[in-house]
């Protein structure tokens, strides 16, 4: 019966503690995103943000690099954040949601 009341305590303990966790983890989400300004070099960004992103885009346009990084948001699965960097600098960025609708191929 020790045994059992151990277990349960250890759940319900490892339980708020995972909560807790995950609660800090979107809170520095946001202040990150909070930190982000126009105009900031693509190392300033990624210093802030982190190196887990993905390339979404790059050409060169009117003389111009052009490059689109593509951080995905690990709490809602449907949805990436895109940022366009001109000339290495932060011009603008926006969230994208993933297509929920199925799409059938005849």
């Amino acid at each position: 019966m020790k045994n059992l009341k151990f277990y349960v305590r250890s759940a319900f303990v490892i339980l708020f503690l995972h909560s807790f966790v995950s609660c800090q983890i979107v809170n520095m989400t946001s202040a990150k995103m909070n930190k982000l300004e126009l105009g900031m070099s693509k190392e300033q960004v990624t210093q802030i943000l982190g190196n887990d992103y993905t390339i979404a885009e790059k050409r060169v346009q009117d003389s111009n690099e052009i490059e689109v990084l593509s951080y995905r948001d690990f709490y809602n699965k449907d949805e990436f954040y895109l940022f366009l960097f001109k000339d290495q600098k932060l011009e603008k960025w926006y969230r994208e949601l993933l297509p929920h609708d199925k799409v059938e191929v005849n």
